[in-house]
């Protein structure tokens, strides 16, 4: 059986805390570079037709709708995806795709309605999102040798959708021919300008198909949230309303992109990723959305969504480009609720408490989300986001406090009995089975552990990356400033001020930290991670929040290993002078004798 050399024992640690900062590095690179979906993209043409089984553009932001939609079918409940009917493929009139019916407005936002009853636009106006990115030392660079053009100025409000994909509340009927005549009859509205300020509006859209005629009585609140009731004056007929396809304002392509619905039993969240809505996958997920309280179509930061106080009845169906089409089945009347806007996690609260399990972390939403809460409730006592970041790492810190201090007091233990360990290597060169034995003996007598340092980096491992992604995604975080140069903690530092202090800082807890190494290399690469993050923050674009965490993390680092090093430092006089107080007790006793 193979037990471990001296080599092996005297440099675990080391060894497991480069693993650690070189493992971190490379997650954070995969994270940056490697997109959960790769993104398709189609060309753009004006003469984009649908498919007869995807109902929607190849490209959901700039392909053109020309002929009438499909419905997701009535057999759809029957077959485990949604499918299509078949219907004429007659040209929609562009005026029944441009012209707007229908104009809402409040201080936070504007709302389209179109000629065919949807919701064609939605405008944020608040400067958090009408803000263009901080410019940086890199941008001015790349600006002044031409490789990108200058800092954009900031706009006055901010279109959530693309032009022509699938739009909020569009109406698709599974009868073929009264599906043609709704992609070729306007509605009317019964207002054409509505002011909101405190109170919630109403709206009614009507539409005459001859046979049938649907009615949409719209309630839109103030926080973009809004209440739909639909009739149709002949019982029995089938149809689809879409919460249409994701917002396209951010263009992050490493955040989570498509579609989430929730299980109205278990609250199981299924998620169908832009790229993923093949028939097959479609297939595997359909019984789960079908009793759903709620189906969101997201992006990093917006979403649009329906939910009700009953389960929804959701089919998705994919477009050319396997991107998710979300719809909600329903005959005769139909009663549900809306919301378009930003993920804003306590404004998804006050309107639903389910609706914030639209808001989307990654792999690490079981733990990113407490952490978000966590960070929310520490901006509320001091009303900034940066100094929140502080006090959540001074509480890891606290929390870690007792596995910090057993590991720091184990790596001192470590660096006192190098001497020994070395007299124990060289005595047993030739017999790596009692070096090991004795090894083991010598921790055992002393009380250290080789790894003991490492658990308390390793616990730190899923707050860092929780963070990243709380900063990274949480809305509340966008144009979120801290002091001075930094106005946007979800942006990186303009100036590099911070991965710069975190370079400095991480180095001089390197220097305060007890090490012992018997390998020169691993040493020189292990006095090398210091620069190799710094450079790392530098080249790649980490929120500032992130850098700010490390950074913070490293200076109440370097308080402890002070503190501790003061409190080993003394014990170890103290030792000392007990030691020589007894050995001159005992040879005054030895000459008491003589």
């Amino acid at each position: 059986m193979y037990r471990p050399n001296e080599q092996d024992s005297g440099i675990s640690l080391t060894r497991v805390l480069v693993a650690i900062g070189l493992s971190i590095a490379f997650f954070a690179i995969y994270a940056y570079f490697v997109p959960q979906t790769p993104q398709k993209s189609a060309q753009n043409t004006n003469t984009q037709t649908l498919d007869s089984k995807q109902n929607a553009p190849q490209n959901i932001e700039s392909a053109h709708i020309e002929s009438a939609p499909n419905s997701p079918a009535a057999q759809s409940s029957t077959q485990t995806s949604a499918q299509t009917t078949q219907s004429a493929q007659t040209s929609i009139p562009q005026s029944l795709k441009q012209q707007v019916i229908a104009h809402i407005e409040s201080s936070e936002f504007e709302m389209e309605i179109d000629a065919l009853g949807r919701i064609k636009q939605v405008y944020l106006k608040d400067e958090k999102f009408t803000r263009n990115e901080q410019t940086s030392l890199w941008s001015m660079i790349a600006s002044a040798f031409g490789i990108r053009t200058a800092h954009k100025p900031n706009i006055d409000k901010l279109a959530l959708f693309g032009d022509s994909q699938l739009r909020t509340m569009e109406v698709r009927f599974s009868n073929a021919s009264i599906n043609q005549k709704a992609f070729e009859t306007p509605y009317t509205a019964s207002k054409a300008h509505i002011g909101i300020k405190d109170s919630p509006a109403e709206l009614v859209l009507t539409q005459n198909l001859g046979e049938v005629i649907l009615t949409k009585y719209i309630t839109i609140y103030p926080n973009l949230s809004y209440d739909v009731r639909i009739t149709l004056s002949k019982p029995d007929i089938e149809y689809f309303v879409s919460n249409g396809m994701r917002p396209s304002a951010d263009s992050d392509t490493y955040a989570f992109r498509g579609v989430i619905t929730r299980n109205s039993t278990d609250g199981v969240l299924t998620k169908i990723e832009d790229g993923d809505a093949s028939s097959d996958y479609l297939a595997k997920n359909a019984q789960d959305m079908r009793s759903s309280s709620f189906v969101a179509s997201v992006d990093r930061y917006y979403t649009s969504l329906f939910f009700a106080k009953t389960p929804l009845y959701v089919v998705v169906s994919g477009d050319n480009a396997h991107n998710p089409m979300p719809y909600v089945r329903f005959s005769n009347q139909a009663e549900f609720s809306g919301y378009i806007g930003p993920k804003d996690y306590r404004q998804l609260q006050q309107i639903d408490e389910t609706l914030t399990d639209a808001v989307e972390y990654g792999r690490i939403s079981f733990f990113a989300k407490p952490l978000f809460l966590l960070l929310a409730y520490l901006y509320d006592l001091c009303g900034n986001w940066g100094w929140a970041i502080v006090l959540l790492t001074l509480i890891v810190r606290i929390v870690l406090y007792p596995l910090t201090y057993r590991g720091m007091v184990s790596m001192q233990k470590l660096k006192d009995l190098a001497p020994k360990m070395k007299e124990l290597q060289t005595r047993y060169k030739s017999d790596p089975q009692k070096l090991q034995m004795h090894m083991m003996e010598l921790y055992k007598k002393h009380g250290a552990n080789p790894i003991g340092g490492c658990l308390p980096l390793i616990l730190q491992i899923p707050v860092f990356f929780a963070i990243y992604r709380v900063l990274h995604n949480a809305v509340e975080l966008k144009s979120a400033a801290w002091i001075a140069w930094i106005d946007d903690l979800s942006a990186i530092d303009p100036y590099f001020v911070l991965p710069v202090l975190m370079g400095v800082s991480m180095y001089v807890s390197q220097k305060l930290t007890p090490a012992n190494f018997t390998d020169p290399m691993q040493e020189k690469v292990f006095k090398m991670l210091p620069l190799i993050f710094a450079i790392f923050f530098i080249v790649f674009p980490f929120p500032a929040g992130l850098v700010l965490y490390w950074t913070v993390n490293n200076i109440f680092s370097i308080i402890q290993q002070i503190i501790i090093n003061r409190v080993m430092a003394n014990k170890k006089a103290k030792e000392i002078a007990e030691h020589e107080a007894l050995h001159h007790k005992n040879k005054s006793n030895k000459k008491g004798i003589k």
